[in-house]
C-alpha cells in the first residue's frame, strides 16, 4: 500500500504534536511564566488557551493512535487534528517564535498530505 511508511512518520508527529500541546495546554491553565511580556492572545485569555490546546492535543493523540491501528477513523481525525494544528500555528505567527510557528505549520501540512496519499494502491509498470 502506497504511503503507509509515511503515515507511520505522520502517527508520530501526532504523538508528540498532541503531547506538547497538552502540556503547553496545563502550563496555560497553570499561569505559567512561558507566556509572560509582551504576550498577545488571540482567545480571550491564557484559561481559555490552555483548554482549547488541551482539547486540540487530545484530538492529535486519538488520532495518532488509531493511525497506529491503521484505522480509517485515525486518517480523518488526523486530518482533523493536522490542520487545526496549522490553523494555530498561523495565528500564533506574529509572536515571539514567527520561525517556530512556521516550522509547525509545515509538519502540519505534511502531516495532512501523508495521510491523503496513504492507501492509493501501487500500479505496476506495464511489461
Amino acid at each position: 500500500m502506497r504511503g503507509a511508511g509515511r503515515a507511520t512518520f505522520a502517527a508520530v508527529l501526532l504523538l508528540i504534536v498532541g503531547t506538547i500541546n497538552i502540556i503547553y495546554g496545563i502550563g496555560a491553565l497553570d499561569n505559567a511564566n512561558i507566556f509572560v511580556n509582551d504576550t498577545r492572545f488571540i482567545l480571550t485569555n491564557l484559561n481559555t488557551m490552555g483548554w482549547v490546546l488541551i482539547v486540540l492535543g487530545a484530538i492529535q493523540l486519538t488520532g495518532g493512535f488509531s493511525l497506529f491501528s491503521g484505522n480509517t477513523y485515525g486518517r480523518v481525525i488526523g486530518v482533523i487534528g493536522a490542520s487545526l494544528g496549522a490553523i494555530g500555528a498561523l495565528l500564533s505567527i506574529g509572536g515571539s517564535n514567527p520561525w517556530w510557528s512556521l516550522a509547525v505549520f509545515a509538519l502540519c501540512v505534511y502531516i495532512v498530505h501523508g495521510l491523503a496519499v496513504l492507501g492509493q494502491d501501487e500500479r505496476a509498470p506495464a511489461t
